[in-house]
């Protein structure tokens, strides 16, 4: 489904990105881990367009994908979240969740000047869509605050929610329980996972080795821009180079 080769990402000589390579298969729960400055989150910024490679492709369904847009980027069906949660503060929660749905009739210019029955109906559909999707997340009583009065966890599931209304075939979560209380982190987990088993494709970024442990099938670990380990859950705990690069030794 997703297929990065041989990725390259130079910051003033500094490789931040380095031959970077690896496949996401569709249906699937990946985490990609390693020590702070490993590259993860310019990986990331690559796959979704923020950022351009410097050589290598980025391809989606066989598609390359590369030198696209973020825009065209998440059109052709990928969503991400961001380590800074990124909302509209001062409109409320539900209108943040519609901004991220697709519209078909509101988007013609008659259409939204005349205020046709089909567009009207169109936002009705798109209202009960939204709420249907923080019901999902656990917001529905927050519909109608201010997304700036919102907790940092809330906002965090205000954010997957706005995903979800793209509708993508992939996920990308940069960070999702990072700074959440214990009961919100174990809310995101468990929406990570149904996600999962509802046919969604999942990659995301992780430091709590714990947690990444407990919901990823497969795991890719970078450091210093180079993957230096991928496989299952117990392989990597077994892996003398992963935990030479998190704990500077090659046994626990």
């Amino acid at each position: 489904m997703l297929q990065l080769q041989n990725l390259y990402k130079d910051f003033d000589g500094i490789k931040a990105v380095n031959n970077l390579s690896f496949k996401i298969e569709p249906n699937s729960i990946t985490a990609l881990v390693g020590p702070n400055g490993s590259g993860k989150t310019t990986v990331f910024n690559i796959v979704s367009g923020f950022l351009k490679a410097d050589k290598g492709k980025v391809q989606l369904d066989g598609r390359d994908i590369t030198s696209l847009s973020p825009y065209k980027i998440t059109r052709q069906g990928i969503g991400r979240t961001f380590q800074n949660i990124r909302l509209f503060p001062q409109i409320s929660v539900l209108d943040n969740v519609m901004l991220g749905l697709r519209y078909e009739t509101g988007e013609r210019f008659p259409s939204a000047l005349f205020q046709t029955k089909r567009m009207k109906r169109e936002e009705a559909d798109s209202i009960k869509k939204a709420e249907k999707l923080l019901e999902f997340v656990g917001l529905s009583e927050k519909g109608d605050s201010l997304a700036e009065n919102l907790s940092h966890g809330q906002r965090k599931l205000l954010e997957l929610a706005r995903i979800l209304a793209l509708e993508p075939k992939i996920f990308l979560l940069d960070e999702p329980i990072a700074g959440l209380f214990p009961e919100t982190r174990r809310t995101m987990l468990r929406l990570i996972k149904t996600l999962k088993e509802s046919g969604k494709t999942i990659l995301f970024i992780e430091h709590d080795l714990n947690s990444v442990m407990d919901v990823a099938e497969k795991i890719i670990v970078l450091d210093h821009g180079k993957k230096i380990a991928e496989g299952t859950p117990e392989e990597i705990k077994q892996n003398k180079e992963v935990l030479k690069a998190y704990l500077g030794k090659e046994s626990l």
